[in-house]
């Protein structure tokens, strides 16, 4: 087993508090005296040679997971999911004829949650007739699909199919019922068989699970046993990753309220865990394409959802409380349902919250996505921006080294297995100073 070092100012037991990064400046800063920048950018003419991507955000569960933290709804008749899907085609139309995307297509598209399989397949089949009066994703390189296994029948998966999905993620979390329960999952494992063999029967180019360490009622022996389950199953990809409590799950709440610490896995402990399963499947032959992510190189042919939007590209984020990206400007949709669904019937904008980043913060924000993966190489960001990182950020650089989680040569900069295990907190030694001690979100 490899070795992994603590970080030295961070407390091993799990906080309430965001720890996972996925973008910058953080979400506290964002302000709605932006958003008018947003609508500028919008009008401007677009930015050449950038990828453009679509982001949905289908808001409805079966049950709400314990530690679920994004905007979601399990109280919604057939009526009211209707009434939402009519507005997210407004938005998405909303965009068809801006001066900012004009000549532009869809490289990249994500269904995500929520549990975007919890739509019927007419559900399904009526949005896409609506988008497609104006856009398309012909020339979309990947179109992603969230699932929770539970909700997939054969014949859904066919129509998921049908629209033009090329990836499949299928939500698993963990094999083992008692733990799924205490965790607040609507499925059961045998779903999760039943839900994948359909999958392959459809012929999904690329089909991936997630699994999450460290779970409400996690054991070592629990662990093994679901990292085993999901080997057996051969995944194209697998995710993992270590499980965090911000601020706004039920777990983080019910905690506050007793005045107890969160009954989830130290840090270290999470750590090993996922380890352990990179370990694994990389004995089979996988290869680790990030900080959470592993890939069977046969059958896998990249993320260009992910590779994208960590290189820079512009995303359009649909649907309540989605995030989204374009020319510069970082913006966030309103994240209640009346105030999402009557801006749009109103035909007005549902953005809410914006913040413009610098070409510095642009480089940053880049940066340390990348160094998800891994590695980074300093001749790109020379190439794009201009700057030498490892003069701009020698000291991080340096503190990363010494403390044994990265090695440099040359432009090359590579993440040690330590180092991607604690990959999210080491990339605040690259944040602005403003930025650096803030809650993230």
């Amino acid at each position: 087993m490899v070795e992994l070092p603590q970080l030295a100012s961070e407390k091993k037991e799990t906080e309430i508090g965001s720890h996972f990064v996925s973008n910058y400046p953080p979400f506290s800063v964002w302000s709605s005296d932006h958003v008018n920048d947003v609508e500028d950018q919008l009008d401007a003419g677009p930015f050449p040679d950038t990828p453009l991507g679509l982001y949905m955000h289908i808001p409805f569960c079966r049950k709400r997971c314990r530690f679920c933290y994004f905007r979601v709804f399990t109280d919604k008749n057939g009526s009211e999911v209707d009434v939402y899907m009519d507005a997210l085609a407004r938005e998405v139309d909303f965009y068809h004829g801006r001066p900012g995307l004009a000549g532009r297509q869809f490289e990249f598209v994500y269904f995500g949650g929520g549990t975007p399989s919890f739509l019927s397949s007419q559900q399904l089949l009526r949005l896409i007739e609506r988008i497609n009066q104006k856009w398309t994703w012909d020339a979309a390189r990947e179109v992603t699909f969230e699932c929770e296994p539970g909700t997939l029948k054969h014949s859904k998966l066919k129509t998921i199919k049908e629209i033009g999905v090329t990836r499949l993620s299928l939500g698993v979390e963990h094999f083992d019922d008692e733990i799924l329960e205490l965790n607040g999952r609507a499925h059961k494992s045998p779903e999760v068989f039943q839900a994948y063999e359909w999958a392959r029967d459809v012929g999904f180019p690329q089909i991936n699970i997630d699994l999450i360490a460290g779970m409400v009622g996690e054991t070592e022996d629990k662990w093994k046993m679901s990292v085993d389950k999901a080997l057996a199953m051969e995944p194209d990809c697998v995710t993992i990753y270590q499980m965090e409590m911000p601020h706004n799950t039920v777990i983080s709440r019910e905690s506050k309220s007793d005045g107890k610490p969160v009954p989830i896995a130290d840090w270290p402990t999470k750590q090993r865990w996922v380890n352990y399963a990179f370990e694994q499947f990389m004995a089979q032959g996988y290869q680790i394409s990030s900080a959470y992510t592993l890939v069977k190189p046969s059958e896998h042919s990249g993320f260009v959802y992910r590779d994208s939007l960590w290189h820079g590209a512009d995303l359009i984020g649909t649907g309540v409380a989605s995030f989204g990206h374009f020319q510069g400007m970082h913006y966030q949709n309103l994240d209640g349902w009346d105030d999402y669904v009557g801006r749009l019937q109103e035909g007005r904008s549902p953005i809410n919250r914006a913040l413009p980043i610098s070409p510095r913060q642009q480089l940053i924000r880049e940066m340390i996505l990348q160094m998800k993966t891994g590695k980074i190489d300093a001749g790109y960001f020379r190439d794009k921006f201009g700057e030498e990182i490892a003069q701009v950020f020698a000291d991080p650089f340096a503190s990363l080294q010494d403390d044994g989680y990265a090695e440099i040569d040359g432009d090359r900069v590579a993440l040690t297995r330590a180092g991607l295990l604690n990959v999210d907190p080491l990339l605040h030694r690259f944040f602005e100073d403003a930025y650096r001690d803030i809650r993230y979100t």
